[in-house]
């Protein structure tokens, strides 16, 4: 693998300190080791150290701590040059202004028309489209099928929905989801050399701020156009903050549906008894999404907070200038949370809500609505079509793309029936 990066030698590691694997080889063994580091365990993120923190009560805590900002120009590693450009996550950190990058009433200003475009009954508004978008999908899943009956259900089905709505929502064309999916998927695979990916990224600042200026001169009826536009007596967004919101939103809008829409699937799948269940009625489908949200997060590790000044999580110190990442998949699995058996699928689990998936308090994703949205249509209406569904490999043959903050899958073969 190609990661050339500026960062602490491997020498600079504690004892105890868990290497976060970019290839993604064993997503179990790694929430376990992390799980059993601690509260708060020392990670390490392609010789970059930082902290993460493993459960859910001391997460729900540090995400409300108005001590940990999002400012990159607070890490000390970042200010002391250790961290450059050259470090590979450095674009999941530091992705130009949005509101994803900002704290405060700036985030506040930032998230608003987001949020606004985002209700609930706006999202009511739009559930015919994203059915309509459904059935077309299935309709390709049916045609799509090889010689040996399979399917990839993420070519064909997950992946290009989350798109297509994002997409509707953002006013983007849908000649341009291809390239958009192709683009960020390089951006966030560890196999992408890092001049390639700051490539990437310029590419998408581009193609942006074309759709910005696009509609800036000729505004319709898509989340583009509100952030353009300025209230009456508000501050109006600059093209760089709209940009970067866009850029953060389709990344955020559709990658984490296609993990929720894939390992619900998967979790099913794998776990008959939990289909009967859904199937025969004695539980919901949103049951379903969110034990699966829960159980396996669509979002991995999100980088990073960094630390104003010292903040005391039991025995450890996280020190000021240091960085925190929040390892959603083992909050997920906290035992103190969710019970001895926090490992088991179980879509009757009383806590099954109470995970933190989406995030905790200011910067929770502003996505979050939509996404079960997407999925409580489509999962439905893929077992409703397909009531044989099955893997048409092994499970343990499935593999994870090589992506450090996504729980995503290379492919996802299945037969129809």
């Amino acid at each position: 693998m190609n990661c050339p990066h500026t960062a602490a030698a491997p020498a600079d590691r504690g004892a105890g300190t868990v290497v976060i694997d970019p290839m993604v080889q064993d997503l179990d063994g790694e929430t376990a080791r992390l799980r059993d580091a601690g509260v708060l365990a020392r990670i390490d993120l392609l010789g970059v150290p930082a902290w993460t923190v493993t459960r859910h009560a001391e997460a729900r805590q540090l995400l409300l701590d108005p001590r940990l900002v999002k400012d990159i120009d607070a890490w000390g590693l970042w200010q002391s040059g250790v961290v450059t450009r050259a470090w590979p996550l450095i674009g999941m950190i530091d992705a130009g202004r949005s509101m994803f990058t900002v704290d405060g009433a700036e985030h506040r200003r930032l998230r608003t028309k987001t949020s606004q475009a985002l209700t609930p009954r706006r999202l009511e508004a739009i559930r015919p489209e994203i059915e309509k978008f459904t059935q077309e999908l299935l309709d390709a899943l049916d045609a799509g099928q090889g010689d040996d009956g399979a399917v990839d259900l993420k070519a064909v089905f997950a992946q290009p929905l989350p798109m297509r709505v994002v997409g509707m929502l953002m006013g983007v064309d849908e000649s341009q989801h291809a390239m958009l999916t192709r683009q960020y998927k390089a951006f966030f695979s560890m196999l992408t050399p890092q001049d390639e990916r700051l490539s990437l990224l310029a590419e998408l600042d581009v193609f942006y701020t074309d759709l910005v200026r696009e509609k800036t001169a000729r505004p319709t009826d898509d989340l583009t156009s509100a952030l353009i536009l300025a209230e009456e007596g508000g501050e109006p967004l600059t093209e760089e903050e709209v940009v970067g919101n866009l850029k953060a939103m389709v990344a955020a809008g559709h990658e984490t549906t296609i993990g929720l829409v894939l390992n619900a699937v998967r979790a099913l799948l794998s776990h008959p008894d939990q289909l009967r269940k859904v199937l025969a009625g004695e539980a919901g489908w949103d049951a379903v999404i969110e034990e699966t949200l829960r159980w396996d997060t669509p979002t991995t590790h999100l980088l990073m907070r960094f630390a104003t000044e010292d903040i005391t999580v039991g025995d450890e110190v996280i020190r000021k200038g240091e960085g925190l990442v929040v390892s959603y998949r083992a909050i997920g699995r906290d035992i103190e949370q969710h019970g001895a058996d926090a490992d088991a699928f179980d879509i009757t689990r009383p806590t099954r809500n109470r995970h933190m998936t989406f995030g905790h308090g200011p910067h929770i994703c502003p996505g979050a609505a939509l996404s079960r949205v997407e999925a409580g249509i489509a999962l439905p209406a893929l077992f409703t079509r397909f009531p044989g569904l099955r893997l048409a490999v092994p499970d343990e043959e499935i593999t994870k793309l090589p992506v450090m903050t996504q729980n995503d899958m290379t492919a996802f073969p299945v037969l129809l029936g």
